[in-house]
C-alpha cells in the first residue's frame, strides 16, 4: 500500500480517541483499547507495504489464553522477572502483572504496539516496561524467569525463527508458556499441552469467534538425540 501523502497520527493520541475500552471476552478483569469497525485505524496503520499489520488492536486467542491461565494460577508468575514476546496490545504481560509478577517487559515490532501497551496498562493500573525491538535472532535476554510466548505460529518463517528462539532460551534455563489456538504451523510435537481454556478469537478484525486454545510448554530437549560417529562414541 502506498502513502496517500498524510501525515501518521500520534499513535496514543490516535488510540485514545478511536480505539473504545471495553473488557476482553472471557478475561473480563482485563479491559484494553480494542479496534472496531468505526475506529479508521487505517488512518495509523498499514499506510506503508513496510507497515506491519495491527495485530495490537485485537486481543487474539493465543494471547488470551497465556492471560485467562495467568489470572487462574497466579503462582506461575509470582515474584518472577516475565518477559511477553509478540506483545501486541498487552494482554498477556497485563495479565502477568495483574498476576503478582515482579516486572514484565513487553516486547513488539511495531511502534504503534508499543503506544497501545502503555495506555493498557495504565487503564488496568499495572506498571510494563515496553520495547520496540525484534529479539527472535538474538541471544535470550538476561534477568529473565519466565517467556510468555501468545500466537506466533501464524506464519512458516515466523514459526521457524521462533521455535529457534525458543530452543536457545529453553537451553539458557528459561521456562517458557506459549498460548496458541492451534494454528497451522504450529509445531506440535516440540510441545506439551498443560490447559485448555476457552477463549474469543477476533482474527483480523472480524467478531469475536469462541475457540479452545491451549498453553503450551515447551518439550525436553533430546540431547541424545545427534551422537557422535567413530571410536569416540563408543569410548
Amino acid at each position: 500500500m502506498k502513502s496517500s501523502g498524510m501525515p501518521h497520527p500520534d499513535p496514543a493520541a490516535f488510540i485514545q480517541a478511536n480505539l473504545s475500552i471495553s473488557p476482553v471476552p472471557a478475561i473480563p478483569e482485563i479491559l484494553l483499547h480494542t479496534a472496531g469497525p468505526a475506529s479508521g485505524l487505517w488512518r495509523l496503520a498499514g499506510r506503508e507495504e513496510a507497515d506491519p499489520p495491527p495485530y495490537w488492536a485485537y486481543p487474539w486467542a493465543g494471547g488470551a489464553v497465556l492471560a485467562r491461565h495467568l489470572l487462574d494460577r497466579p503462582e506461575k508468575v509470582i515474584g518472577r522477572r516475565v518477559f511477553d514476546l509478540g506483545a501486541g496490545s498487552g494482554l498477556v504481560a497485563i495479565a502477568a502483572a495483574k498476576a503478582g509478577a515482579a516486572a514484565v517487559t513487553a516486547i513488539d515490532v511495531d511502534a504503534n504496539a508499543i503506544a497501545a501497551i502503555g495506555l493498557n496498562a495504565a487503564v488496568n493500573g499495572v506498571s510494563i516496561v515496553a520495547v520496540a525491538a525484534d529479539i527472535i535472532d538474538e541471544p535470550p535476554p538476561e534477568e529473565i524467569d519466565l517467556l510468555l510466548v501468545g500466537d506466533l505460529f501464524y506464519d512458516p518463517s515466523l514459526a521457524l525463527r521462533v521455535m529457534a528462539f525458543l530452543r536457545r532460551c529453553q537451553a539458557a534455563g528459561i521456562e517458557m508458556l506459549i498460548g496458541d489456538p492451534e494454528r497451522a504451523h504450529l509445531p506440535h510435537g516440540e510441545l506439551t499441552r498443560i490447559a485448555t481454556h476457552g477463549v474469543a478469537d477476533f482474527g483480523a478484525g472480524s467478531a469475536a469467534k469462541a475457540v479452545q486454545a491451549g498453553v503450551f510448554s515447551l518439550s525436553a530437549m533430546l540431547k541424545d538425540a545427534i551422537k557422535p560417529e567413530g571410536p569416540a562414541a563408543t569410548a
